[in-house]
């Protein structure tokens, strides 16, 4: 993650005024040591505070404080802003407020704000530290090579796990072995990746940066749906004639990603992410929150098994999750293999409606706001499925490199339902590439309005 990235810093500037607004409110309004409901020109000194913590951001934006740094790390960068605030703040005050300005209250909500921060970053810090460990929120990584420079790359991941990187071991591009984990060689990746659960590559040796070499680590790459960076201590980027090219910071390394596409942006894939809580949660309040137990009714009336289906599926990064679905069939045991056909025994009367209304697809709201998918996305296939067709399709896992949606670009132009052609799949394929290839957040708009009142998006329905 680049804090350098003006996205990302206006992110941090929202979340530090939204803390230091909390502050002031709070000592406005429940001080242990003075009552401040009557100080006059209340909203002058809210605008005062909010002016000073945003010159503040100014003078110490470029010292941001990493989400993958150390709970100490951060805690010591925004001490170092707070004391640069603490001056601002008095000095303005002196052209700003009136005179004989309440000082207390300037020192008591900066006071509060300060240790408000220690123990935001503090749960922040502890829930990623979870997260890791679990892992929820980690890549796991392979490194291809056992020079100097991997070794010591190895050692910087094991030992900071915050970073976000699980180590899996190495490849070797020479076919030699090593002590250090090697898992085995570059030319097995596809194998590899299905048994230790890869989903990127980090490359060190600066030979592979060629445009030539590129292409043919990313053909073998995308193939097997794992993600490249490329990888140099901070400091060597200069040497390499990669000046302009987009970098990625992590602490103790820079990354450069060869093949990047608009949703790798962390701005942007927090702007996606902010929109799919948003709506997932209206639907989930204002109309799931009615149309659930009505169904749920019908469902148990119409026969027997509960009313949820919940299947395993491919996500992001080749990661799997359940996602969820309201039943359509009698309960059977060949639900995880065989796709629905049209006059599908198995399909109940409720099931049939279900279907053809796409109310089936409701509880996926859930799976949008838990983060296993997106609104808008290449749809999720069975495991069986994504096994078969992996191995049929040129980059058929590349679709895996964003999240999967509840509606997409392939399903608007009438590619959903039923796969009993290859053909059918390949075109569900080739509009998934050109929505992630050309991502842009008015085009997930276009593609709800389609899905509502589109006649495309309910063809082939199944």
């Amino acid at each position: 993650m680049n804090t350098e990235h003006p996205g990302i810093r206006f992110v941090y500037l929202l979340f530090d005024l939204l803390l230091l607004n909390i502050s002031l409110y709070m000592v406005y309004y429940n001080s242990p040591m003075f009552d401040y409901v009557d100080l006059p020109q209340r909203n002058l000194y809210i605008l005062h505070a909010n002016i000073s913590e945003l010159l503040a951001y100014i003078i110490y934006s470029k010292q941001n404080y990493y989400f993958t740094n150390s709970y100490t790390e951060r805690v010591k960068t925004f001490s170092i802003r707070f004391l640069i605030l603490l001056p601002t703040l008095f000095l303005l005050a002196e052209f700003f407020l009136p005179k004989g300005y309440n000082k207390g209250f300037l020192l008591e909500y900066t006071g509060f704000f300060y240790v408000l921060k220690v123990v935001v970053f503090y749960f922040i810090y502890k829930l990623q530290q979870f997260r890791y460990e679990k892992g929820y929120a980690h890549h796991r990584v392979a490194i291809l090579g056992m020079g100097n420079s991997d070794l010591v790359l190895g050692k910087v991941l094991n030992d900071n796990p915050s970073l976000g990187f699980k180590l899996a071991g190495y490849l070797s591009n020479t076919g030699l072995q090593s002590d250090f984990a090697t898992l085995g060689k570059l030319d097995e990746l596809p194998s590899l990746s299905e048994k230790y659960r890869l989903n990127m590559l980090f490359v060190t040796d600066p030979t592979y940066f060629t445009k030539e070499n590129t292409q043919k680590l990313l053909l073998k790459c995308n193939e097997t749906g794992v993600r490249v960076r490329y990888i140099l201590m901070k400091g060597y980027w200069n040497n390499l004639n990669l000046i302009g090219k987009k970098k990625e910071s992590a602490r103790y390394f820079e990354m450069f990603n060869p093949q990047e596409i608009p949703l790798d942006s962390l701005t942007l894939r927090t702007e996606k992410r902010i929109f799919d809580i948003l709506f997932s949660g209206v639907v989930i309040l204002c109309i799931f929150s009615w149309l659930f137990p009505i169904i749920a009714l019908l469902i148990k009336i119409n026969s027997k098994g509960p009313v949820f289906f919940k299947q395993q599926r491919t996500g992001i990064n080749n990661k799997t999750f359940y996602c969820y679905k309201f039943r359509t069939m009698t309960v059977n045991n060949e639900s995880d293999s065989k796709q629905a056909q049209v006059n599908d025994t198995r399909i109940t009367t409720i099931g049939s409606f279900l279907r053809k209304t796409n109310i089936d697809e409701f509880p996926q709201f859930i799976n949008v706001f838990l983060g296993n998918m997106s609104v808008v996305g290449p749809r999720p296939h069975m495991l069986k499925h994504t096994q078969q067709y992996s191995e049929l399709i040129k980059h058929y896992k590349v679709r895996h490199f964003v999240k999967p949606g509840i509606t997409g670009w392939a399903q608007v132009n009438g590619f959903r339902g039923l796969t009993d052609e290859l053909w059918k799949m390949e075109k569900r394929v080739e509009y998934d590439m050109g929505y992630l290839e050309k991502w842009n957040f008015f085009w997930d708009i276009k593609i709800i309005f389609l899905t509502l009142f589109g006649n495309k998006a309910y063809e082939n329905a199944g």
